[in-house]
């Protein structure tokens, strides 16, 4: 697809975004990156480990060279560590985007809209391209579009749980209110929960587990690339109304009679 989307003052081809967590190698998720066509890949800050020695850690194998690295706040639980895990990753990786997290409960994971608010206010104001994970609450989406984030990325079933999308009349509603980019983050489990996200009409979806924990992880990075890029498709296309009843596929008008 030709059609270019903007995070900040960058611009993306490619509306499938991965995670760098649950491999069994770094080659692997390289490999995953490879066949899933995705430019952004996202870390956690707070799980990488900056030190390893050459040739060993993440960064040698997900080369800044080769993607665009989204650092995330993963794991931190107030405001004041993800400001502070952000600040960390502007200085370690050069990048002014981050991935904002505040996780509000450990058992779910779902995220502290209250504390999401008031981190990504203050990083923000200090110049980050702000892409925060938030529930798929409409309000709160706006809240955090009118501050200045680039994006929001509302999740469609809890991290990890693979469920597909459980509130898409959410999604339609964040869609249709908000004018930043719209990014499925959270909950996506096969290439038919990326394709509904897309035919509703985000702008892209983020994923880790759905690929990593697959059988095949390479195959199913394809499928995602592949499911991403159809529901894009469909989306533009327009599809047919839904009818109740039959409508032939052949006009009626001018059979033959015997």
């Amino acid at each position: 697809m030709s059609e270019t989307y903007t995070l900040g003052a960058r611009s993306f081809r490619s509306r499938l975004l991965i995670g760098s967590g649950k491999y069994v190698s770094f080659e692997q998720n390289l490999a995953c990156g490879e066949a899933s066509g995705a430019e952004i890949v996202t870390l956690a800050l707070r799980r990488t480990n900056f030190d390893a020695p050459k040739g060993q850690g993440l960064l040698d194998f997900l080369s800044p060279d080769r993607f665009t690295l989204l650092p995330n706040t993963a794991g931190c639980f107030t405001a004041e560590d993800a400001i502070t895990t952000a600040r960390m990753g502007r200085e370690l990786l050069g990048t002014d985007l981050i991935k904002l997290e505040v996780i509000g409960d450990e058992r779910t994971l779902f995220p502290d809209v209250a504390a999401t608010l008031e981190a990504a206010r203050v990083l923000v104001d200090e110049g980050f391209t702000v892409l925060p994970y938030v529930t798929d609450d409409p309000v709160a989406c706006q809240k955090l579009a009118a501050l200045g984030c680039a994006a929001v990325m509302p999740l469609a079933a809890p991290i990890g749980s693979g469920l597909g999308i459980r509130n898409p009349a959410n999604l339609r509603i964040i869609l249709e209110t908000v004018e930043v980019p719209v990014i499925v983050d959270a909950g996506v489990g096969t290439a038919s929960d990326a394709a509904v996200a897309m035919e509703l009409g985000c702008t892209a979806v983020l994923m880790n587990t759905g690929i990593a924990a697959a059988k095949d992880p390479v195959k199913m990075a394809r499928a995602m690339k592949l499911a991403v890029e159809a529901g894009r498709l469909a989306y533009e296309s327009g599809r047919m109304p839904r009818r109740l009843y039959a409508s032939a596929s052949s006009p009626l008008d001018g059979l033959a009679s015997f």
